[in-house]
């Protein structure tokens, strides 16, 4: 599949994915990285500008249309919608794995 080339997602590129899922221009895709995270990410401008251009360039974003001028405005694609469901799903099989293992050497979770 196509989407498996792109397999496995940053963590920056997975939040910024996940962020877009809105439309948003680059201070709110910050913001809500950090409410996502907990807190726990911060991204500066420029890695999260050069993880747009990257997704940008690989279609998994696009521009969308904003009467505000003064800010760049992006939206997730279907592709980059599909991509981001198959690493949820791999992060989710990699979680279930861990568990079962852990579980079998009686660790407790």
């Amino acid at each position: 599949m196509k989407e498996n080339k792109y397999l496995p997602l940053t963590e920056t590129v997975y939040y910024v994915l996940l962020s877009l899922l809105r439309p948003a221009h680059g201070y709110i895709i910050m913001k809500s990285i950090e409410k996502l995270s907990g807190g726990k990410v911060k991204m500066a401008p420029g890695t999260l500008y050069g993880a747009i251009e990257n997704l940008l360039k690989h279609q998994l974003i696009e521009p969308y249309p904003s009467e505000d001028r003064r800010r760049k405005t992006y939206i997730i694609t279907e592709l980059g919608r599909n991509v981001l469901w198959k690493d949820m799903e791999r992060i989710e099989q990699l979680v279930d794995i861990t568990r079962q293992e852990l579980n079998k050497k009686g660790e407790t979770i």
